[in-house]
C-alpha cells in the first residue's frame, strides 16, 4: 500500500510539473480593484485555465474563476477575471491548467483595493518603477558585446515587496527580425516575458505598463510606424492595464489612468500620436490632441493628493535630445501652462528611456516646483558617462547615476503629514539615493 501511495504521489508531482511546462510565462497580477482583479498568464499551447483564490484570513473559503481558453491568434495569453473580491483583503491564488494544479516555487498573491476614504487616513503603499528591459537572444542580436545583462535586478525588486510595479517603457526590445511581422512581434514579447528571474515579481505584485519606442516599433519610432496596430494589439494581449485609450472600440493608443490610495497614476502614450522628427510642416506633437485634452481634463478633475504622470521620455530636461520633450517645445510649454492655469496640485512626472537616472526640478513663480524623476535602465546597456555633464539647468545635484537601477516611491504618513519617499537602488537592491517630498510641498 505504501508503494502504491508513493507511486501515486510521484505521478501527481510529475503531472504538476508537466502542467508547469505548458506555462510559458506568468502568472502576473494585473489591475486590482475593490471587487475585481485580473491574473494574466501565457501558455505554449491552447489549454483550459482557471484560478482558485482565497483570502489569507479565511483560506478555507475557496473562490473560483471561470474557465478560460486562448488561441495562437493572441499568443496563447489569458486575462483571468476574479470577480468575487472584498475590499482591502489579501488573497492567495492558484493556477490550474487543464484542471491540474500548477506548483510554483514562489508566492502567488494579490491585494484588493482598500475602502478607506471618509473612514481613515490613506493607506501606506509602495510603487516600484523601472524602464528599458533588454533580454538577449544571440541569434538575432547585433554582433559584439551583449546589450542586455543583470537580470537578477528583477529579484532585487521583488525582495522590496512593492504593492505595484510600473513598467516605464521599452519593456521589451523589438529587433530587426521582429517589427515587420505579427509573428516577430509576438515572439519578442513572449521571449522577454519568459525569463525565470522576472516571474516572482510578476506573481505577487500589481503590474501596469506604458510603452516607448522599442516595444512600440523601431528605435525612435513615431505615428508613421506601419505596424503600430499590431504592436498595440500585442501590448494589450501581454499586459493587464485597466483599459487602453478612451474608446475600447477604437485604435487610439494605450494611455490610461488608475488610482491606489491617495495617488492617481496617468499612463501616457508618447509614441502612437508622435510627429515624425524629420517632418517640417504641420504642428509638432508628442501626445496628440485627443490624449493631450484627456490628460488635462483628468488632471483637473482628479482629487488625488499625488498625481503621477508616467511617460517614456524626460519632460523637464532642458537639453535637446531625441528622447525628451524639448523636441516639442510648443506642446511642452502648453502642457506646463495648462497645469498652472488650471491650478493643478500634486503633479509629479516619472520618466525613463535615457539609460541613466536623474531628478529634475523646475521652480515656478507663485506655485510649487515640478519634479521629473528619470529611472533607467533595468537591464539594457547604460548611457555614456558624458550624460553626467549635460547642461540640464533643472538637474538636482547628486541625483544622476549611470548604471542599472530601479526606483521605489513609498506613499507614507497621516493626512496632515503625507509624503512621497523616493529611493533609487542599484541592481543588487542597495540604495544609491533618496529624497522625500511632502504633500504640502506640491500644493
Amino acid at each position: 500500500m505504501k508503494k502504491i501511495i508513493l507511486l501515486l504521489s510521484i505521478l501527481s508531482i510529475n503531472f504538476c510539473f508537466a502542467q508547469k511546462s505548458i506555462l510559458q510565462s506568468g502568472p502576473m497580477v494585473g489591475y486590482c480593484e475593490m471587487k475585481e482583479a485580473v491574473i494574466w498568464l501565457q501558455t505554449n499551447k491552447n489549454s483550459t485555465i482557471k484560478v482558485d483564490y482565497s483570502t489569507t484570513d479565511n483560506p478555507s473559503k475557496v473562490l473560483h474563476s471561470e474557465n478560460y481558453t486562448s488561441s495562437k491568434e493572441i499568443g496563447y495569453t489569458y486575462h483571468i477575471i476574479l470577480d468575487q473580491l472584498q475590499p482591502g483583503k489579501k488573497y492567495n491564488y492558484t493556477v490550474f491548467i487543464d484542471n491540474k494544479k500548477v506548483i510554483l516555487p514562489y508566492e502567488t498573491s494579490f491585494s484588493s483595493k482598500k475602502l478607506w476614504e471618509w473612514r481613515e487616513d490613506a493607506p501606506d503603499f509602495t510603487v516600484a518603477f523601472g524602464s528599458c528591459m533588454y533580454i538577449n537572444e544571440p541569434e538575432v542580436d547585433r554582433p559584439g558585446k551583449p546589450y542586455g545583462s543583470g537580470y537578477t535586478i528583477f529579484e532585487s525588486i521583488s525582495k522590496k515587496n512593492p504593492d505595484i510595479m510600473i513598467w516605464g517603457g521599452d519593456n521589451t526590445y523589438l529587433r530587426e527580425s521582429d517589427w515587420d511581422s505579427k509573428t516577430g512581434i509576438y515572439h519578442r514579447n513572449t521571449h522577454s516575458r519568459s525569463i525565470k528571474e522576472i516571474q516572482p515579481l510578476l506573481a505577487k505584485t500589481q503590474n501596469f505598463a506604458i510603452w516607448d519606442d522599442h516595444d512600440y516599433g523601431p528605435d525612435n519610432s513615431d505615428r508613421s510606424f506601419y505596424n503600430k496596430q499590431i504592436t498595440q494589439k500585442a501590448f494589450k494581449d501581454f499586459w493587464a492595464n485597466k483599459y487602453y485609450g478612451m474608446n475600447p472600440n477604437q485604435n487610439e493608443g494605450v494611455f490610461s489612468t488608475f488610482t491606489w490610495g491617495d495617488a492617481q497614476f496617468f499612463l501616457i502614450d508618447g509614441r502612437f500620436f508622435r510627429s515624425p522628427e524629420a517632418r517640417i510642416t504641420g504642428a509638432k506633437t508628442m501626445l496628440g490632441t485627443t490624449q493631450f485634452e484627456w490628460l488635462i481634463d483628468a488632471l483637473s478633475a482628479s482629487e488625488a493628493s499625488f498625481k503621477i504622470v508616467v511617460i517614456g521620455g524626460q519632460i523637464l530636461n532642458t537639453v535637446l535630445d531625441s528622447e525628451n520633450y524639448s523636441h516639442f517645445p510648443e506642446e511642452k510649454e502648453k502642457l506646463l501652462q495648462e497645469i498652472t492655469a488650471n491650478k493643478i496640485k500634486g503633479i509629479f512626472f516619472l520618466s525613463g528611456d535615457r539609460h541613466f537616472a536623474e531628478m529634475s526640478m523646475m521652480p515656478r513663480n507663485n506655485s510649487y516646483p515640478i519634479y521629473d524623476w528619470t529611472v533607467s535602465p533595468l537591464t539594457s546597456g547604460v548611457a555614456s558617462q558624458k550624460v553626467l555633464k549635460e547642461d540640464n539647468k533643472y538637474k538636482v545635484p547628486g541625483s544622476a547615476f549611470v548604471q542599472h537601477n530601479f526606483g521605489t516611491i513609498s506613499f507614507l504618513g497621516t493626512q496632515e503629514n503625507r509624503q512621497m519617499k523616493l529611493t533609487l537602488f542599484d541592481a543588487n537592491g542597495s540604495e544609491l539615493w533618496n529624497k522625500t517630498i511632502l504633500k504640502k510641498e506640491l500644493q
